[in-house]
């Protein structure tokens, strides 16, 4: 269990493609995963040779973050791998057969007709 090689999921591998693939850092994966980025979207923003009004996708990134987050980088820089050797050591340390925190849904009143007006004792309108 110590040594095990890491499992990286589909959704955080698209995160490694997108820095090989663009050229990004660490620290500009991480900003446009808080900024909520779409990865399979950054063909579209970062085509500045075609489109010279465009800033290049590095330069865009930090823009954006520095807009919404008002610093210039995040405080804790995590890669993608740490992250996917995070989330397999959590669900290595969860207990087997653990029911999730989630509460079932509660079932919605019908909506409409006679069964949709509740009637409250003492209140005669």
């Amino acid at each position: 269990m110590a040594n095990q090689p890491v499992k990286i999921p589909k959704d955080l591998m698209v995160w490694i493609e997108a820095r090989k693939r663009f050229r990004l850092s660490h620290t500009q994966i991480q900003m446009a995963r808080d900024l909520g980025l779409n990865p399979r979207k950054f063909g579209g923003l970062g085509n500045n040779r075609q489109e010279p009004w465009k800033e290049p996708l590095p330069q865009f990134i930090e823009d954006i973050y520095l807009k919404r987050f008002k610093k210039t980088k995040p405080d804790l820089v995590r890669t993608v791998e740490e992250v996917a050797a995070t989330r397999q050591r959590n669900a290595i340390a969860k207990p087997p057969g653990k029911a999730s925190c989630h509460t079932p849904p509660i079932d919605d009143p019908p909506v409409g007709g006679d069964a949709a007006v509740a009637q409250v004792p003492g209140d005669s309108t």
